[in-house]
């Protein structure tokens, strides 16, 4: 099997000030341990491109991006919102983390790889049409499957997002379009307080309690996610790939542990080999707590890949 790896070293300079959570030493605690592991021995490794404003422009509002591009500092920071902000790299680390989505589809596409990972920030789950909240900037995940949509001539594409909080920008950009199925789980009542009610007939959003363990995702990937999938039938499957679910994570109140991003990641693939010819790329997305995010991406690439 065919695997890439796609990181950037813009991701590195990109912050949003001290004690932010969504810091540089996420990529790097996540690329030391699979140097460490020997996972990346299994992977080719590429460096992201910079993602085009045209391909931007399919997740995105031409207005966004033309007000991101001119907050961008030469200096000191520029504050967004309360928790996202832009310092003089932010820019370029987000053009090469929506590039990074963009190669890695190309690659699954019509690349001849099986599976793609990118580890980049910032994230972009968040990252609504004509807004950047929730640490993101542009949404990567959108970026990427809009391009397979638009540019590789796929027909329909799955998105599956487990970060802790529900993606509340890839369901604005993407309800209603009956090209793509969305399913997710997140914790019920927290940031950004919405998925409750999904946008579109697309969306299939199931809200875990908060305290619950990984038996309760389980459940909803049994119950709800693979039934759908199966029925919808894609033809790739992206990954918005959360490690904030963890019970070491505080930034949330679920308790999963390592094995269940195991666990989930096995039935991803499973269902992308029986449906989609085994076409997936992930995104990085959450995970705070270095030590288990750095664990859980391991198991969740050694799964992707394949490498026990």
């Amino acid at each position: 099997m065919k695997a890439a790896y796609i990181s950037h070293p813009s991701s590195l300079r990109h912050e949003m000030g001290a004690g932010h959570p969504e810091c540089p030493d996420r990529v790097a605690a996540i690329a030391d341990r699979l140097l460490m592991r020997g996972v990346l021995d299994f992977m080719e490794s590429f460096e992201a491109p910079q993602a085009t404003e045209e391909q931007i422009l399919r997740a995105h509002e031409a207005r966004y991006f033309a007000e991101l591009c001119a907050k961008a500092p030469a200096g000191d920071y520029v504050h967004l919102d309360p928790d996202t902000a832009m310092n003089e790299h932010t820019w370029t680390a987000a053009l090469h983390a929506a590039g990074a989505a963009v190669l890695a589809t190309e690659l699954v596409g019509k690349g001849g790889f099986q599976r793609a990972f990118c580890n980049v920030r910032p994230p972009g789950h968040h990252a609504e049409r004509g807004q950047a909240m929730g640490f993101c900037f542009f949404n990567n995940v959108a970026v990427g499957i809009r391009h397979a949509l638009e540019a590789l001539g796929f027909e329909r594409v799955a998105l599956v997002d487990f970060d802790v909080h529900h993606g509340n920008g890839s369901e604005d950009i993407l309800a209603g379009d009956d090209r793509v199925l969305m399913v997710s789980t997140f914790q019920s009542r927290l940031y950004p307080f919405s998925g409750a009610v999904p946008r579109g007939a697309n969306m299939l959003n199931v809200g875990l309690p908060a305290y619950s363990t990984g038996d309760a995702m389980r459940s909803a990937v049994i119950d709800h996610w693979l039934p759908a999938i199966r029925r919808f039938a894609p033809q790739m499957i992206f990954v918005s790939a959360g490690f904030d679910a963890h019970r070491d994570d505080d930034m949330s109140h679920l308790g999963w542990a390592d094995a269940d991003y195991a666990w989930v990641t096995d039935r991803i693939v499973e269902v992308a080999d029986e449906v989609a010819q085994g076409r997936v790329v992930s995104m990085l997305e959450g995970g705070y707590d270095l030590p288990s995010l750095a664990r859980c991406v391991e198991l969740h690439l050694r799964s992707l890949v394949g490498i026990g």
